[in-house]
């Protein structure tokens, strides 16, 4: 498949280097210097993937996230941060922010390519999810859609996934481990107020007695 990857950094070396390797193995690349084109080309090209910088000009690549995130027609988008080294703020805040993975600079081709890879093979996983009711909530994996009382709920994309797991099994708890695994993956380290965050955000959008809490080890949903 030919995935469209938009590349964000507001320096031109990065942004010429990066485009260099993705394009030689395939990937169709655009590129933005900033937040505010970053939102422009993602509404443009709808792409597979975004591999953002955190710090730049007009508007930060948190910022963009969130309001990318909002855009019903790119939620399948996987986002991406590149966060200098030692930067864990910008980390956990991208996370929270709705991204998936992020890559630390000094960016290393190899590393670049097979971080980018791993992600792009999530969304051939996630066709192969189907559709499931539980408790009056539909969730359709393959659109991203979420129904309860006939009512379409939205969702980011890690919102959506912790949701697909908590309902994939009534009554079953989720250790913060296996949350941490099955969400955000075994590559990227998160803090548990990222976990409680997207809980908390689920609990608003559900409703607060749908999501138990089970002290000092995880979630389940509601028997």
């Amino acid at each position: 498949m030919n995935y469209r990857i938009l590349l964000v950094d507001d320096e031109p070396d990065i942004l010429e280097i990066v485009s260099y390797n993705l394009k030689k193995e395939g990937y169709k690349v655009i590129t933005a210097n900033d937040g505010i084109q970053a939102i422009e080309q993602a509404i443009k090209y709808n792409p597979h993937l975004i591999v953002m910088d955190v710090m730049m000009p007009n508007m930060d690549g948190i910022e963009a996230c969130e309001k990318i995130r909002e855009i019903p027609e790119l939620s399948k988008t996987l986002i991406t941060f590149l966060t200098a080294r030692g930067e864990d703020y910008s980390q956990i805040a991208g996370l929270e922010a709705g991204a998936d993975d992020y890559i630390t600079k000094p960016v290393k081709p190899k590393i670049l390519l097979s971080k980018i890879k791993s992600l792009l093979r999530r969304l051939e996983d996630a066709s192969v999810q189907g559709k499931i009711i539980v408790k009056g909530v539909f969730i359709d994996a393959i659109k991203y859609k979420v129904v309860k009382d006939g009512v379409e709920i939205k969702f980011a994309r890690k919102e959506f996934e912790l949701l697909q797991l908590l309902f994939s099994e009534v009554g079953k708890v989720f250790t913060r481990k296996i949350i941490m695994e099955k969400v955000w993956g075994m590559d990227v380290i998160i803090g548990d107020r990222t976990i409680d965050v997207h809980i908390r955000k689920l609990r608003e959008k559900l409703g607060d007695d749908m999501i138990e809490t089970i002290k000092g080890v995880g979630y389940r949903l509601s028997e």
